[in-house]
């Protein structure tokens, strides 16, 4: 055998050349929160003895899916109300309603309602 075809053997075994890029775990389950941040979490709250492997990666697809639930409806109250910016009321599921017997004059009609000065409505005697 020639010694120019063979190829050469790293540690353990292993085969000589590039080492493939690593894959983290939210990239390769298709996840936007951080997975490793949470399983710290888990750990660290000594909820239980032993945290298992997938119970960080579970417990992010739950979290990121709630979130992304709770953002849609914010997303449809906010284009409800002509706006493109999702505010904290946005979130509460408030829609901006103020009951008509909360207003002033609310049975009149629009006219009535705009305030009239003071000095206007004053009639005091002139002579007495």
């Amino acid at each position: 055998m020639d010694a120019s075809k063979q190829t050469k053997k790293g540690a353990g075994g292993r085969k000589g050349g590039p080492r493939k890029k690593s894959v983290t775990r939210p990239v390769k389950v298709g996840l936007q929160f951080p997975v490793r941040r949470i399983g710290r979490f888990l750990k660290k709250g000594k909820y239980t003895q032993h945290v298992g492997t997938n119970a960080s990666v579970y417990l992010a697809a739950v979290l990121e899916y709630l979130a992304a639930e709770v953002l849609e409806l914010a997303r449809n109250v906010a284009r409800d109300n002509k706006k493109n910016n999702i505010s904290p009321r946005h979130l509460l599921g408030v829609l901006p309603n103020i009951n008509p017997v909360l207003l002033p004059n609310g049975n009149e009609n629009a006219s009535a309602s705009t305030p009239k000065s003071p000095t206007k409505t004053k009639k005091t005697p002139k002579n007495i």
